[in-house]
């Protein structure tokens, strides 16, 4: 008897390679490493979303047509093949897309090697076999026309056909070879591409050279030049191969160059570190040895290890392959590091803190990774353009066949294939499926040097049309790290007693107000007690009791609350307020005792980038929880152009809410547990900095440095990604657009023109490499 709950299973066949084992899929076909015929391997049971076979069991995931492309096995650890183009396939083993034709890519470039890309090498290979075999198909065939005319009267007219036979069919059947089987491919899976259109305008060229050599008198008078022979069209065919290889070749590099920088990054890590054992000696042990705890020398030179705080010791770390700021920062006990940074002169023992996965390093690099391989929402219009542009062109290219059989001159049938295949060659979409992709992974790949991590491409689209942005006073504006400027005691109060009642409640809290208050006391000598039941109260303060009297900390609400009426202390308070300083009442008993109060510095580079970020068209908000004075001073001082004050940290989400629903697109940057949801709200999130883990997580963008100045990079990298993609998309739209019909022969009746086919391969790959090279000029930009 099965216990079991009942399950709906479903038979899948599975079709795999006899020489690539490795190549499984649920549909017949081509193998894409060997192109050798798929052979039916059996059928496996799948319910409840899984099924297995001999022993492994793997999730193919729908895409949004049903057809399932994910063949890689449940818990598998291995690298991962993917489309660049469509996320959905996913196999274990290098090969094309099924979809698109796409050759795949590692999912994560973390997994590769610095070994040359398998596919790379092998077109490399076929295109220079085609360039040596089409030269003197090109010398035979364009000869007549250049002065040449002799060429061809050396072998004789039979002879020299059949010598174009012998050079071409190599080209087209071992070169083009892939793409012949991507076009199969995709006429089997009935997903149209670049490659179908390829495959049937090359085999068309081919085919009938073949049957013009081999029986050239099935051929009609339509097909006869004036001398009586059929023409032969071996070299067009073979430029073809060549043309699209020479424009893979070109792309290949291009989207290697892109692995390549991810695999720098993860270059930058040291191999090794130095522990320092309990006995206080020293031993050099392997990178990925190092344990959180683990205390490490770093000497001078050296690069930081992994990420951890500073125990002993002083100097300066390069921190520019991280940060992308070129200043040195001074590190001394107690400061924080990050693993691949530089050290400088001097000796650092820094406490291990994260290692591994959980490094900055390697997050910045999983993040660059999944960034280059998001598709951003602009793509969607080049996808549902390329869904419907291919069986156009096939449509255009049969009427262009029929219309020059019927009305061309003769030989009008050999004209009508001449228009068929143009059409098919210079009609190729495949810049217009580059036009996203090679911008997201280049634009990605400047913003993690210049410091700026992009969660995926959607964000930096939305980036782009940004027109509010909402910033936090402290660590965002200032340096976040307030100080003690001022202890004004009532009479009957010392300024050593009021500072040391105040920095003895505030021991127990963590607020940054806190520690510049306890910093204070302790820089003035002052004596701290003991708190008892400590109570901080959200947005107002903090209560307890010290030496056996009831003592608060806290704004004007705290003290409202406590029935408590401040008398002339508000002007005080205010009026310090005016200049910016956050000013705090302490309460004893019943009575006011005096007043802390304490200024956050305002960052060096705060007022250079906010006029950036007004030149660059964003509104500035500040949302603080200082009251209205303190930030009104602020904001005046600055030029900030709205301020939100007394904003307690879960009403952050309402005003970005607030702001929407009048039609605003909100950015909004923080760096906190309680920014999160405020970060999510927003139509882009930027975490500020090593901010927490959970804000890092809802946020669109990550600055690694947390100043304004990032801001600036991310906008204008955002500005120049969406521009790059426009223009590509412009391009490539109107290349096709414009290249079919004079590739159909519309301008022949007027102006004589028809284009060849080889010239139509040549301008399809010109097309192609002008979007690379134009996606490739992102990395130079200066942000």
């Amino acid at each position: 008897m099965n216990d079991s709950p009942e399950t709906s299973e479903t038979e899948t066949t599975i079709w795999t390679c006899p020489m690539h084992p490795q190549v499984r899929q649920d549909l017949p076909g081509s193998c894409p490493e060997c192109g050798m015929k798929l052979v039916h391997e059996g059928t496996v049971q799948s319910g409840h979303g899984h099924h297995s076979h001999h022993g492994h069991a793997h999730t193919p995931a729908p895409d949004a047509a049903g057809d399932r492309f994910d063949t890689v096995p449940a818990g598998y650890g291995g690298p991962v093949y993917t489309c660049p183009m469509h996320a959905q396939v996913r196999q274990v083993a290098p090969g094309s897309c099924p979809i698109c034709g796409m050759g795949l890519e590692l999912e994560s470039a973390a997994m590769g090697d610095d070994a040359p890309n398998p596919e790379l090498v092998d077109f490399t290979r076929r295109f220079w076999v085609g360039a040596v075999l089409t030269l003197p198909l090109l010398v035979f065939t364009m000869g007549p026309y250049v002065g040449l005319a002799g060429v061809r009267e050396i072998f004789g007219e039979k002879a020299t056909l059949w010598i174009e036979f012998a050079l071409g069919t190599p080209v087209v059947l071992w070169c083009g070879w892939p793409f012949l089987v991507r076009g199969w491919n995709s006429f089997l899976r009935m997903s149209l591409n670049m490659f179908s259109l390829i495959a049937m305008g090359v085999m068309a060229a081919w085919l009938f050279s073949v049957v013009a050599v081999l029986a050239p008198d099935i051929f009609p008078e339509g097909f006869r030049m004036e001398n009586g022979h059929v023409g032969v069209y071996f070299e067009a065919a073979a430029v073809i191969v060549t043309l699209v290889l020479l424009g893979q070749v070109m792309e290949l590099r291009a989207r290697e160059g892109t692995g390549k920088a991810i695999r720098a990054l993860l270059g930058m890590a040291a191999k090794t570190a130095h522990i320092i054992r309990n006995d206080g000696s020293e031993k050099e042990i392997p990178l990925e040895d190092v344990q959180v705890g683990d205390r490490l020398r770093v000497r001078p030179g050296d690069k930081v290890p992994v990420d951890g705080v500073v125990i002993e010791g002083r100097s300066s770390v390069d921190e520019s392959m991280i940060t992308g700021e070129p200043v040195p920062v001074e590190k001394v006990a107690g400061e924080p590091v990050t693993g691949a940074t530089i050290n400088g002169t001097g000796s650092l023992v820094i406490e291990a803190r994260r290692v591994g996965a959980d490094t900055m390093l390697s997050q910045i690099v999983e993040m660059v990774s999944n960034a280059q391989r998001s598709r951003a929402p602009i793509q969607k219009y080049a996808d549902q353009v390329a869904g419907w542009f291919v069986p156009a062109v096939i449509g255009i290219a049969v009427l262009s066949f029929f219309g020059w059989a019927v009305w061309g001159p003769a030989p009008a049938l050999s004209y009508a294939l001449i228009a068929a295949v143009a059409v098919l060659i210079i009609a190729c979409p495949c810049a217009l499926g580059l036009a996203t992709p090679m911008s997201i992974m280049t634009a990605t790949g400047r913003g993690a040097q210049a410091g700026v991590l992009i969660k995926n491409a959607e964000a930096l689209e939305r980036f782009e049309k940004i027109d509010t942005l909402i910033v936090d006073k402290t660590g965002t504006l200032t340096m976040g790290k307030p100080e003690l400027v001022a202890v004004l005691p009532e009479p009957g109060y010392g300024e050593e007693d009021v500072l040391r009642l105040a920095a003895t409640l505030e021991k127990g809290s963590e607020h940054p107000l806190a520690e510049a208050i306890v910093r204070g006391a302790e820089a003035r000598g002052a004596e701290l007690g003991k708190a008892e039941d400590f109570e901080a109260v959200t947005g107002k303060g903090v209560k307890g009791r010290v030496d056996g009297q009831a003592v608060a900390l806290g704004n004007l609400a705290m003290v409202s609350d406590l029935g408590i009426a401040p008398g002339g202390l508000t002007e005080t308070a205010n009026a310090r307020r005016d200049q910016g300083e956050t000013v705090m009442f302490v309460v004893v008993g019943n009575s006011v005792a005096g007043l802390v109060a304490v200024a956050d510095p305002v960052k060096e580079s705060t007022p250079a980038a906010l006029k950036s970020l007004h030149e660059l068209g964003l509104r500035i908000i500040m949302a603080t929880g200082d009251n209205e004075r303190t930030a009104k001073a602020v904001a005046a001082l600055l030029g900030i152009d709205e301020i939100r004050a007394d904003v307690l940290p879960q009403d952050k989400a309402s005003i970005i809410r607030a702001l929407q629903a009048q039609g605003r697109k909100v950015a909004m940057a923080g760096d906190g547990v309680n920014d999160a949801p405020a970060l999510a709200q927003a139509d882009v999130g930027i975490a500020m900095g090593t901010g927490a883990d959970v804000a890092i997580e809802s946020a669109g963008i990550t600055l690694v440095k947390g100043n304004l100045d990032g801001i600036v990079r991310a906008r204008r990298l955002a500005r120049a990604t969406m521009g790059n993609i426009r223009q590509n998309l412009f391009f490539a739209l109107i290349y096709n657009a414009s290249g079919v019909p004079v590739a159909a022969g519309l301008l022949y009746p007027v102006f004589g023109i028809l284009i060849s086919p080889m010239f139509a391969a040549f301008a399809m790959s010109a097309s192609s490499i002008s979007v690379v090279l134009n996606s490739l000029r992102l990395r130079s930009t200066r942000i």
